[in-house]
């Protein structure tokens, strides 16, 4: 089977070779496989899963071509993010580059806040048997991380708006109406 009509051929060849069961479509370990940071580290699989939540528009659990070149124009866009705020140049996000892109897209996190999101998403401290992985031991949150740190913000934002009816920055649920928005989020 060849490509749709329309499609990039290079990003139909990139298709066919992520989908190694040949089953026409994409599952969240063979996306991990084929996306990798800017150090060579393979992408955390909550990461994959998340952007396959957000790109597996018919609910099947894996991705076809049409879903996969929405999600792989997604990365490059992200791609421009993360250059654009790593300013040291380091491949990692840093507290103040992570407080300066939270701040201008629009998230006024307090320092506190900060802190949590940076530890929560900042790369682990060790591979496998407590070995050392490709940039760990920095503060620094891969571009994979980054990416989720992002969306989740934006996505745990959007809930709370929409539960805070006046516009007023407060909120009052109970714990059922606490459960479901935490647990319906990524």
């Amino acid at each position: 089977m060849g490509p749709p009509p329309g499609a990039d051929p290079t990003l139909w060849h990139w298709f066919e070779s992520v989908d190694a069961d040949r089953s026409g479509a994409i599952s969240a370990t063979e996306l991990q496989r084929a996306l990798i940071n800017g150090d060579w580290t393979p992408f955390d699989l909550d990461t994959v899963k998340l952007l396959m939540s957000i790109f597996d528009v018919d609910r099947s659990g894996t991705i076809g071509f049409n879903e996969f070149a929405g999600l792989w124009k997604y990365i490059q866009d992200w791609q421009g993010v993360f250059r654009h705020f790593d300013a040291d140049r380091s491949g990692s996000i840093e507290g103040h580059e992570l407080s300066q892109a939270l701040s201008q897209f629009g998230y006024r996190l307090s320092p506190q806040l900060l802190s949590l999101v940076q530890k929560k998403y900042s790369a682990p401290s060790g591979g496998p048997g407590g070995m050392p992985m490709p940039g760990a031991g920095s503060d620094g949150i891969t571009f994979d991380r980054f990416v989720r740190a992002c969306v989740v913000i934006k996505q745990i934002s959007e809930s709370f708006g929409r539960l805070d009816s006046d516009r007023d920055g407060w909120i009052q649920i109970n714990y059922e109406q606490f459960m479901e928005t935490v647990l319906a989020l990524p």
